[in-house]
C-alpha cells in the first residue's frame, strides 16, 4: 500500500507564491514519475508538471516561467513552487506517483490540495 499526503496549499494573492509538498510513503521500492495534476471548477484535471526519477521535466504552457517543480528522491517526494500566480490558477492541485511495490507498478494518488488565487 502506497500513500500520498500532500501540504502547502491555501489562500493567496495575484502575484504571490506558495509551495505544494507530497511525501510518498509505505511499499516502494521506486518511484518513476512523479507529478502534479490541477483540476478548476468544470473543468477537467490536466497536467501542470512532472518529472522522472532522472530530473526530466515536463511543464504545461501555461505555468512554464512561472512554477518549478523538483524532487528529493531519498524522501520520495515531489515539490511544486508556484511564483506569480494569477487566478486562474485557482484549483485543487493533486499529486501523482508512478510507483514500483513489491506486488508490482501502479498509479497513486494524493488527496488533493486547494489553492485559491485571490484578492
Amino acid at each position: 500500500q502506497v500513500q500520498l499526503v500532500e501540504s502547502g496549499g491555501g489562500l493567496v494573492q495575484p502575484g504571490g507564491s506558495l509551495r505544494l509538498s507530497c511525501a510518498a510513503s509505505g511499499s516502494i521500492f521506486s518511484i518513476n514519475v512523479m507529478g502534479w495534476y490541477c483540476q478548476a471548477p468544470g473543468k477537467q484535471r490536466e497536467l501542470v508538471a512532472a518529472i522522472t526519477s532522472g530530473g526530466s521535466t515536463n511543464y504545461a504552457d501555461s505555468v512554464k516561467g512561472r512554477f518549478t517543480i523538483s524532487r528529493d528522491n531519498a524522501k520520495n517526494t515531489v515539490y511544486l513552487q508556484m511564483n506569480s500566480l494569477k487566478p486562474e490558477d485557482t484549483a485543487v492541485y493533486d499529486c501523482h506517483a508512478q510507483v514500483f511495490t513489491p506486488t508490482g507498478t501502479g498509479d497513486y494518488w494524493g488527496q488533493g490540495t486547494q489553492v485559491t488565487v485571490s484578492s
